[in-house]
């Protein structure tokens, strides 16, 4: 499991920085500049939950088990909820996705409060 932890934050890693320069160079003429922060904010997030799986990965080689495995999920739960509804309502311009975008980022919130739940009852 550990593994497959390492390369789901890779692989995330590497989309955020795809997603980034496109961001940067394929829609910096298209979109507002209000549009543009919405889509960076959505990289900024996905950045920082896909770095988060890296730290998933090393709880779950030390401390297996079934929380640090949901706490990953949130987390994937939350790049593609969070981050996903960004950047499909900053190129698309839905703004009913913007109602959604919390559920995304209560997923974040709780990965990490599982993640000190799980460091907590190691200690």
């Amino acid at each position: 499991m550990v593994a497959n932890w390492f390369a789901a934050a890779a692989i995330l890693c590497g989309l955020g920085v795809a997603l980034g320069a496109f961001g940067a160079h394929g829609l910096r003429e298209r979109l507002t500049a209000d549009m543009l922060a919405v889509f960076e904010t959505g990289v900024r997030y996905h950045f920082i939950h896909a770095l988060g799986l890296f730290a998933v990965a090393w709880a779950a080689s030390r401390w297996p088990g079934p929380l640090v495995a949901a706490a990953g999920w949130l987390f994937v739960a939350g790049i593609l909820i969070f981050s996903g509804s960004l950047y499909v309502l900053s190129v698309s311009g839905i703004r009913w996705l913007g109602a959604i975008t919390p559920i995304g980022g209560l997923c974040m919130i709780a990965g990490w409060a599982l993640l000190a739940v799980v460091a907590l009852r190691s200690s």
